[in-house]
């Protein structure tokens, strides 16, 4: 089997190789505006920001000179002085792509075991090539752009001594500071290789003080900030669940310790990758900072045959002058324009109501059709089925039983799943005659399978195993090797024959556990490789269906998943007041469009904590995709008579949440009052959020500057008053709130 999959990855490095010199020959031009060479220097510039770098013509490494606000050649430098100390001089410099074992002592971008055994590189420059646009990275997730958005610069380099190539191609995206960076390893030796770490963005930045922002967090507490000074020394983050996980997001920005959200200079780093990683930071014996992200090298180990290559995930990084809202922006538009390629990625969601909290696995045809009749009363446009309604030998009525087995449960649906379908999208969403019928969407759950199920009885092998080693169970399942080609094309048929079988609009792709027995290092790459090929099939064969992406909530809200699946289930907990924080957190890198955020019923099922229904409505309208998880039918009669205004008022909000720019105005971890604006793309509305978390008795209100308008224009306040764009930034607006958890939304239109 191992052999089996080692020929099918040298077939698909071979052909990346091939089609990347193939799409050089083709695109190479002879200059590029943002793209400079001078000898051996090179300078990418994107609108506001210059990444540069040279050849050293001695050692032929590569040395980082600049990355940040636009310059136009080289400054003055100091000379490094006597090398005394154990430090020499590769310690002492700024690299491009700094290696193990030649006197560097810092942490390293890649690691070789080379086939002597020993772990030491050398990779010196050899020639560049310069393109057109932004090539793909085939079978991995990545930023695309055709020759109006992006150039691309590939940097090769060899190393003599082991015959192994190094490919570094550097893709700006000029209008949003961005540099996307992948590495690209091939085995040009004629004995076996192992990788043993491979950073996809490794960058040493200037003698300085830097603050590092990151995003903590578990289960149902996702997209918490951490900002933390860097420290002499090593420190980072990652993951080691197989995914990306709730623990840390695979995402960091490196700061100046003066900058705000609206003020001074940051540095974004993401990885366009689903599955573990790690990102570190080391401030070294000569006060530079080295930052990098890429695999997690503990589950890596990547074997090469000769005449192998590995292609490492795509890192994007970006600078931002105007603060760190700045950095987010860019970010956001970025992946809305540049990597998510659903038909959806720019277009407004409709309001949803999802079965789960509301029913959980308690259910049959006839109470799936009564609930989705009560939503469709209320407006709700799209209707969700939620686990439970699969499993013929094993039932899938509770989560013990049933995954892997992807036929209709004929107990609950006795006529199938096609005629609940059609009835439910017969059914008109509003009173009104005219109203438009109701969609219909469905939770899957692909990757997993229950020992109790027919699949697991047939198939023992397919689930993720160690040997003897016992297969550890969470949440009574386990996950199936997605490595493997059969496995995947089990997955792609199975949910094919469902959406082929019945009108399904939205498919909600569910994942309820880390990986954890696996029989080799390299098989969690592997397995990931297969997961795309997965949503790659999927999402092109159904271009139709809105795909969300879930993992327990947020366990796999990163970019490489949103190149296939528009929005992501942000966080299992629901609570209006933690979904602040979530929200506010996970918006430092990922676009509020792609965010999914539901009213749930209170006391909330993960925090027992009762929140006015406003108050959660109006935090869950802050994402891309808003909707209900609950039973309309259990509502208090007054939240309920509510529904209608509230989905008219999330219809009219989406549209700027989905297309325009979010500006955070104060953030829910530093004051009582966080609020956030969003800004049309052409600058005629805008909508702000603003939230008062605890009671503000006897005192006055605070004064909050609104951001990001035009200075020079007039805006009608919730068609009232018409105030000046300088006045609202400059002078500011101020409201009255009433008790814990108040809210409100205040529309600003141009006149």
């Amino acid at each position: 089997m191992r052999a089996s999959q080692s020929h099918r990855r040298l077939a698909v490095v071979a052909a990346f190789v091939s089609g990347l010199a193939a799409f050089a020959a083709a695109q190479a031009p002879t200059s590029n505006k943002h793209i400079v060479v001078d000898a051996s220097s090179f300078a990418l510039n994107g609108d506001n920001v210059s990444y540069r770098f040279h050849v050293d013509n001695t050692t032929g490494d590569l040395i980082s000179d600049h990355f940040g606000a636009p310059v136009d050649g080289n400054g003055i430098e100091a000379e490094i002085g006597p090398l005394n100390g154990w430090v020499g001089l590769p310690g002492r410099v700024r690299r491009e792509m700094p290696d193990l074992g030649r006197g560097d002592f810092r942490i390293p971008a890649i690691q070789i075991q080379q086939t002597e055994g020993f772990t030491i590189s050398d990779f010196q420059y050899r020639s560049h090539d310069i393109l057109n646009g932004k090539p793909s990275l085939r079978g991995l997730p990545s930023t695309f752009g055709g020759d109006d958005d992006a150039s691309t610069l590939v940097i090769h380099m060899y190393d003599q001594y082991s015959n192994v190539a190094a490919d570094l191609s550097y893709s700006i995206f000029p209008k949003y500071d961005a540099i996307a960076r992948s590495v690209n390893i091939t085995n040009m030796g004629s004995g076996n290789i192992t990788i043993e770490k491979l950073a996809s963005f490794s960058i040493d930045m200037p003698f300085g003080n830097y603050e590092m922002l990151e995003l903590k967090g578990d289960w149902a507490r996702e997209g918490m900030r951490v900002r933390r000074k860097v420290e002499s020394g090593t420190q980072g983050f990652g993951s080691a669940a197989g995914y990306s996980s709730h623990f840390h997001n695979p995402f960091f920005a490196l700061l100046d310790p003066s900058t705000t959200e609206a003020h001074g200079e940051a540095w974004g780093f993401s990885l366009v990758y689903t599955g573990s990683f790690t990102a570190e930071v080391e401030k070294g014996s000569q006060d530079l900072t080295r930052a990098m992200i890429g695999f997690n090298p503990s589950q890596l180990s990547w074997p090469l045959a000769p005449g192998a290559s590995l292609v490492s995930p795509e890192a994007v990084a970006v600078f931002s002058d105007t603060g760190i809202g700045g950095m987010s922006r860019k970010l956001h538009g970025l992946y809305r324009k540049h990597l998510m390629k659903s038909k959806y990625a720019m277009q407004t969601r409709p309001v949803l109501l999802n079965s789960w909290e509301g029913l959980a696995f308690d259910y049959d045809a006839d109470k799936i059709e009564k609930l989705a009749e009560e939503s469709a009363r209320l407006g709700i446009k799209l209707f969700v089925l939620d686990d439970g309604w699969f499993g013929v030998q094993h039932p899938r009525d509770d989560d013990t039983a049933g995954l892997g087995d992807w036929q209709v449960n004929p107990a609950k649906f006795p006529n199938g799943l096609r005629p609940l379908v059609e009835r439910v999208k017969n059914l008109e969403s509003g009173n009104s005659t005219a109203s438009p019928k109701l969609k219909f969407g469905l939770w899957f759950e692909p990757e997993m399978v229950n020992p109790n199920s027919s699949l697991y009885q047939q198939h023992p092998d397919w689930a993720l195993h160690a040997g003897r080693y016992p297969r550890t169970e969470r949440r009574n399942q386990l996950v199936l090797n997605v490595a493997l080609p059969e496995v995947q094309d089990f997955i792609i048929d199975s949910v094919s024959n469902i959406l082929e079988s019945s009108p399904i609009d939205y498919v909600k792709w569910d994942n309820n556990r880390g990986i954890h027995e696996t029989p080799a290092a390299a098989t969690l790459h592997e397995y990931m490789l297969g997961l795309y090929r997965v949503f790659d099939t999927l999402t092109q064969r159904f271009p139709d269906v809105l795909w969300e992406g879930c993992a327990s909530g947020g366990g796999r809200f990163d970019p490489g998943i949103l190149q296939y699946f528009p929005q992501v289930w942000t966080s299992d907990d629901t609570d209006g007041l933690e979904r602040v924080h979530i929200q506010f957190g996970t918006s430092l890198a990922y676009p509020p469009s792609a965010m999914g955020a539901h009213i749930s019923a209170v006391p909330n099922q993960q925090t027992g904590r009762t929140t006015p229904f406003e108050f959660r409505a109006h935090v869950a309208m802050m994402g891309g995709s808003f909707g209900f998880e609950l039973n309309p039918e259990e509502m208090p009669a007054d939240e309920r008579a509510k529904i209608p205004d509230l989905i008219a008022l999330a219809e009219k909000v989406n549209p700027i949440v989905v297309q325009g720019d979010m500006w955070r105005l104060s953030l829910p971890e530093q004051s009582n009052w966080p609020a956030a604006l969003f800004v049309s793309p052409d600058g005629q509305q805008a909508v702000l959020f603003y939230f008062q978390l605890r009671a503000n008795v006897d005192n006055s209100w605070p004064v909050l500057r609104l951001q990001g308008l035009d200075a020079k224009a007039q805006y009608r306040v919730d068609g009232k008053r018409t105030v000046s764009g300088a006045t609202l930034m400059n002078k500011g607006i101020s409201y009255r709130f009433e008790g814990d958890l108040d809210s409100r939304i205040v529309f600003l239109d141009k006149v």
